[in-house]
């Protein structure tokens, strides 16, 4: 669905349809797949640093998914993970080395003894759960329209599919 939608809705998108749709982009971790939560922290890591290059980040990320499923993981640490997720970024324009010091989860404890310490996006992770719970999303991928779980939409939805849904519903 991601790169239906930026690679084809978006730029198709023609006045005044255009000037009327906003597209938030939500970040829901599938927590089945634990790498899921590494990808989603990078995303908000991206957001912190280089705000202007979350979409293509994204669009980089759904490009290299396959890198990040569960049995391209399960044998690197989680700070490994995060290191192949920032050259990434890199790859996009953003900072490695600020990515990572966002990223990187320390390996000692904290100065008050504290263990589950995280790292420097686990609180905006945290908001980002609660948000999507309080909106009834579970599955990705979710579709909101005016705050309402829109389910007649599919991730298989074409290009067209969208274009003639929006027209129908935005008004």
């Amino acid at each position: 669905m991601f790169n239906t939608i930026y690679h084809d809705v978006f730029p198709s998108l023609q006045p005044p349809l255009s000037e009327k749709v906003d597209l938030i982009f939500r970040q829901q971790i599938q927590p089945w797949h634990p790498s899921s939560t590494l990808v989603h922290e990078a995303g908000l890591a991206v957001l912190k640093v280089a705000p202007d290059k979350f979409w293509l980040f994204s669009a980089a990320l759904f490009d290299k998914q396959t890198d990040y499923f569960d049995v391209n993981v399960v044998n690197e640490t989680r700070n490994s993970t995060y290191q192949r997720l920032a050259k990434l970024a890199a790859g996009v324009g953003v900072d490695e080395g600020k990515l990572m010091h966002m990223l990187t989860v320390a390996d000692k404890p904290a100065q008050d003894g504290s263990l589950n310490i995280g790292n420097e996006v686990t609180n905006d992770l945290k908001v980002l759960v609660k948000v999507n719970r309080l909106v009834g999303v579970h599955v990705t991928p979710t579709v909101i329209f005016n705050g309402v779980v829109e389910n007649s939409i599919s991730s298989s939805f074409t290009k067209d599919q969208w274009l003639e849904w929006l027209e129908k519903n935005v008004t």
